[in-house]
């Protein structure tokens, strides 16, 4: 086999493995959307069966797990592969990571099936196919065609873009963290309307406006809301909020960058149509109360936008650790 033939081998196999994980995520959210977690009560068969009767909440349940396994057994496939093909040590390094990420994972889905869907269980979950998404992005990354280019290339990296490039994606993650809490705390629809809240543009937090909230909330023949699940309600639209400032900023500070590296501007402008398509699926989210399909349509483009903003970031950032720790710190390094 040639070189040529293995490099071929690991980039189609490391996309593929993204491109799944991205629709595992959307079989996750599919899942909690329609509050199937627990139609199948046992793991890691289903009802004792390998393949049970697809029916109902087994069909989203018992599918988000065969997905699973399938991109468990990639990340394996690609693991093993990197093992025997790869010379860079942090890239196998990362692969064996991954592999240990998707194997937790799939051990915290069996648990919150036998412990019938702890919050903190659920959301750690969550946050987990994130973190394991961003790996696959890193993987993918790693082995593309512009890589290697860029390894032969000189362009100016800016230190104000690749700094806003990684407070956007920082607290792009913390926001799908608190969706992850408002997802599984079922919080989603603590605050029913939109653009006010409770009747409000800027809630008091106080008994009155939970009187309101839950007046509206026994109309949609929904259970009253805690005072709790409004604040974690309010905290992902302020989190929306404070993700488009630093958008508008990476947008800004884009322009810098613009003729030098016309790839990273053009990834910019689909950030934004990304950002714009997610906003609107938020407020139809809460509009629609929680349709299943646009509810899980908006967990998966959060995880796409993770994903977009850390590509992002691989494509402005120097290739070596060291340049970047220097470009961080404004140092004239490229």
């Amino acid at each position: 086999m040639t070189e040529l033939t293995k490099k071929t081998i690991l980039r189609r196999l490391a996309k593929l493995t993204c491109v799944s994980t991205l629709f595992l995520i959307f079989a996750g959210g599919l899942v909690t959307s329609t509050g199937s977690g627990l139609s199948v009560p046992d793991w890691p068969l289903s009802y004792g069966m390998v393949f049970p009767p697809m029916v109902g909440g087994v069909f989203y349940e018992h599918g988000h797990r065969m997905i699973a396994t399938v991109v468990g057994f990639l990340m394996l496939s690609l693991a093993i592969l990197i093992g025997l093909f790869e010379k860079r040590s942090w890239v196998r390094n990362l692969a064996y990571i991954a592999l240990g990420a998707v194997i937790i994972q799939g051990i915290l889905g069996g648990i919150t099936v036998k412990f019938f869907l702890p919050l903190w269980v659920s959301v750690c979950h969550g946050i987990l196919a994130q973190t394991f998404l961003i790996m696959t992005v890193v993987l993918a990354y790693s082995f593309s065609r512009e890589r290697e280019n860029r390894a032969h290339e000189t362009f100016d990296t800016h230190c104000k873009f690749l700094w806003s490039s990684l407070t956007l994606t920082y607290f792009i993650f913390i926001q799908l963290i608190i969706g992850a809490i408002m997802r599984h705390s079922h919080s989603g629809l603590a605050i029913p309307d939109f653009p006010t809240m409770g009747g409000e543009w800027w809630p008091r937090f106080d008994q009155t406006m939970l009187n309101v909230i839950n007046e509206a909330r026994f109309n949609l023949n929904l259970e009253p809301a805690t005072m709790g699940q409004v604040v974690v309600h309010f905290l992902h639209r302020v989190g929306a909020g404070i993700l488009i400032i630093a958008l508008v900023a990476l947008n800004f500070f884009s322009f810098d960058i613009k003729k030098n590296n016309i790839n990273v501007h053009k990834s910019v402008l689909i950030l934004n149509s990304l950002f714009i398509f997610q906003i609107t699926l938020g407020i139809i989210t809460v509009l629609s109360c929680k349709e299943y399909h646009i509810t899980s349509l908006h967990v998966v483009t959060g995880a796409l936008v993770l994903a977009w903003t850390t590509l992002l970031i691989l494509r402005t950032a120097p290739l070596k650790l060291r340049a970047v720790k220097n470009v961080l710190l404004n140092k004239d390094i490229v």
